[in-house]
């Protein structure tokens, strides 16, 4: 199956400015920017600039440069937020959703930065 961007998510529109946002960082090849509805204290999207669906679109057919600067930029915000343990932060976690049983709900790869208090496990079964 291929990859179908849809042009008109919402997170296409916060990158041709049609909608505002929280900018939290912006680099060459990435935006950042506070979710709208935190669950955390610290709760920051990154999105990468290029029209990918989701991780593994973004792995394959990202460049070079987009993976290493998206990676380089959910790094530092981790420290610019305190929550990297190498500034003394208590930890974070990272979360991307891919397809329905991911219940992924924006069809734009994201990475969920979340952080600020103890988050609790990640699955119930």
């Amino acid at each position: 199956m291929a990859y179908e961007y849809d042009s008109e998510n919402i997170f296409a529109k916060i990158l041709r400015g049609e909608i505002p946002n929280s900018t939290v960082a912006d680099s060459e090849y990435s935006l950042a920017f506070r979710d709208i509805a935190p669950a955390a204290p610290e709760h920051i999207l990154v999105i990468p600039k290029g029209a990918y669906v989701n991780f593994d679109h973004f792995g394959i057919e990202a460049s070079d440069a987009e993976i290493v600067d998206f990676n380089r930029l959910v790094a530092k915000i981790t420290r610019e937020i305190g929550v990297a343990q190498d500034v003394g932060g208590q930890g974070y976690r990272l979360i991307t959703n891919a397809g329905v049983h991911g219940v992924q709900d924006v069809l734009h790869f994201h990475m969920h930065i979340l952080g600020g208090r103890r988050l609790g496990r990640m699955i119930a079964t």
